[in-house]
């Protein structure tokens, strides 16, 4: 049953335009038709059930075969238990069966939790464990691979005469506005991950954003390449199953290639997708066909360094927002004037949605002034699943809304409101960072790290290059009488960690620097080495290294140094860089000035500078001698 609401919007500025001939007008008192997504989707497929809905390889389905097969679905886990407000897991990759089988949740009412089966078993068992979901959707393969529970295991890739008996209606359908649509998890401050809980209204702001945003109808042709662990996905899907759209999944490998993904898109007649900031960056570098049919690129997920070029033939779309307020909380689109004092801005808030921008005592700081960025409006989320106490601390009170109800999504990121409205982002409070698009709590990847049986403490920092990609650099203070290296700890991690969330960099430290206030002194760490970590150990090829490894074990008291080991990043300092020059001038009777120990800090290089000094001093006497 649908019902006529008044969406009040935040941003009442004309923006500019993303199409040729169309204009988005952000105005109050635009009427939105109130139906949630299940309900949006069935209304396409009644109306439309021969039209593309999904496409994947050689391998495609109508509306009305995936109405059909979800429905089947959907009741099929009805009878199973699931029903508002229950949770229903989904462990499949990116894939048609994937789609289908979270639209089944929806239409069984209940909220779907995407597990990527990428991820570590660890992390997926955590996951279940926290969700402990009614039901649990998977393969053959993965169901072998998951722990045992009180759930039950639909392995969706086998014959289930049960399933084909069900009613390929829909079933009957009656949801709220604050039941679950899905929970999605992100990384914990904790050290374990975290599950926010979406609501159908969430989601169908979102939806609705979108398609009125970017003009979205029945003859476009979008993508879905995100993660399913992602929340991007989410945006992907439903913003364009919910009007006819159809919606073309990549082969995995061209997700990350930037040629090979335009040419696909090209070639795939695509005219929206989605992409992560740093392929968005690469893709916007690119020359682009005449035929191109791409009219948006959406991109977020990380800080956009690059503005696009007048050239292109699509308009690059800037969006930000938080897991917990439902993908998208600003967005606008990137100008092609470059601005070489500012990073492009992350837009306007979104429809219904309001930002503002607080100091430490929660008042709203003055134009251009720097604060924290807190969300309100109807992109809120429910808050975290079983944590009432953290959803307690992020989700507060709205002080600037008469609705006593209403709450704030305190982000933790900072930022500064322009003249025009758009906001800046200006980077994290805290520890929390973005790699390659993904969100991550670098305390989890320290309290992971710090499993190593042969690890006594570690910190974790995002090291930013001069291009501007962010990769993770571990300090590591290894146990008395250990020295783990790099390959032994990333293969240790990788079992426990998404990909993603293991450090490029590892660096051995004698100890981590503490400032007056008991915590790590960032600026007091070694830099990480600009030249991308060897993996292979290499023992001293000469006497001279043999023996630099000796002084230089003593002096760092550690029990072994390679010769591909940095002085610096092994704990080294300049105090004991002129204790380790003083040490070589008494063993090899040469000269190394502290600026060459900068420059040469490696065993091997440091031996090559010794060797050469050496071999100088003889000449010398030689013709001393003569």
């Amino acid at each position: 049953m649908s019902q006529s609401v008044n969406m009040k919007l935040s941003s009442p500025q004309l923006e500019p335009s993303i199409s040729g001939s169309h204009q988005v007008l952000s105005e109050p008192g635009i009427q939105w038709k109130k139906m949630n997504v299940p309900q949006l989707f069935m209304s396409c497929a009644q109306a439309m059930p021969d039209a593309l809905a999904l496409s994947e390889g050689h391998e495609a389905m109508t509306y009305g075969e995936l109405d059909r097969r979800s429905n089947r679905l959907a009741h099929y886990l009805c009878s199973l238990g699931a029903k508002r407000d229950t949770l229903v897991a989904l462990c499949l990759g990116r894939s048609l069966a994937q789609i289908s089988g979270a639209l089944a949740i929806l239409k069984a009412g209940a909220a779907y939790v995407p597990l990527d089966p990428a991820y570590p078993l660890e992390r997926l068992s955590f996951m279940l464990k926290d969700a402990q979901p009614r039901v649990v959707i998977t393969n053959k393969e993965m169901a072998e691979r998951l722990p045992a529970g009180r759930w039950r295991t639909v392995r969706i890739d086998e014959e289930m005469p049960e399933l084909e008996q069900q009613p390929i209606e829909s079933p009957s359908l009656t949801l709220g506005d604050e039941d679950m649509a899905y929970v999605i998890y992100t990384s914990g401050s904790t050290g374990k991950p975290k599950g926010v809980q979406i609501t159908h209204q969430n989601l169908l702001n979102l939806v609705s954003w979108h398609q009125r945003s970017f003009a979205v109808t029945a003859q476009d042709r979008s993508t879905h390449l995100a993660s399913v662990g992602f929340d991007a996905a989410v945006w992907e899907v439903w913003s364009h199953l919910t009007v006819g759209a159809s919606l073309h999944l990549p082969d995995e490998a061209l997700r990350y290639q930037p040629e090979a993904l335009r040419d696909w898109l090209v070639e795939q007649k695509i005219t929206i997708s989605f992409v992560p900031t740093l392929l968005g960056e690469r893709l916007i570098s690119l020359n682009w066909p005449a035929e191109t049919r791409l009219r948006v690129l959406l991109t977020g997920a990380d800080v956009l360094h690059h503005y696009p070029s007048p050239n292109l033939p699509f308009t690059l779309i800037n969006n930000y927002g938080p897991t917990e307020c439902a993908v998208v909380a600003t967005s606008a689109p990137v100008s092609c004037e470059k601005r070489p004092d500012l990073l492009p801005p992350i837009g306007w808030p979104i429809d219904n949605t309001q930002v503002y921008i607080l100091d430490e005592q929660r008042r709203q700081v003055p134009l251009g002034s720097v604060g924290e960025l807190y969300i309100g409006g109807a992109g809120v989320a429910r808050g975290y699943h079983a944590n009432p106490e953290l959803t307690a601390e992020k989700f507060i009170s709205d002080p600037f809304n008469p609705d006593s109800h209403a709450r704030l999504y305190r982000t933790g990121d900072l930022g500064r409101r322009l003249p025009d409205g758009q906001i800046a982002f200006l980077g994290r409070i805290d520890d929390q960072v973005k790699i390659r698009g993904y969100r991550v709590e670098l305390n989890e990847v320290v309290a992971t790290i710090d499993e190593h049986p042969e690890v006594e403490l570690s910190f974790v920092l995002a090291h930013e290059d001069q291009s501007g990609q962010k990769s993770l650099v571990a300090y590591i203070v290894p146990k008395s009488g250990s020295q783990p290296s790099a390959t032994e700890l990333r293969s240790f991690l990788t079992g426990r960690l998404p990909d993603y969330m293991v450090p490029q960099t590892f660096v051995p430290v004698s100890s981590l620097p503490l400032n007056a206030n008991g915590k790590v002194d960032r600026s007091a760490l070694p830099a990480p080495h600009q030249v991308p970590q060897t993996e292979i150990e290499v023992t001293p090829r000469a006497m001279i290294e043999e023996r630099l490894g000796e002084i230089l074990g003593v002096l760092l008291n550690i029990p072994y140094v390679a010769v591909n080991d940095n002085f610096f990043f092994l704990g080294g300092n300049s105090l004991l860089g002129t204790q380790l020059i003083s040490r070589i001038r008494d063993t090899f009777g040469v000269e190394i000035p502290l600026l060459g120990l900068f420059d040469h800090p490696t065993i091997a290089e440091l031996a090559n500078e010794i060797e050469t000094l050496i071999l100088e001093k003889l000449e010398t006497a030689d013709r001393d001698v003569v």
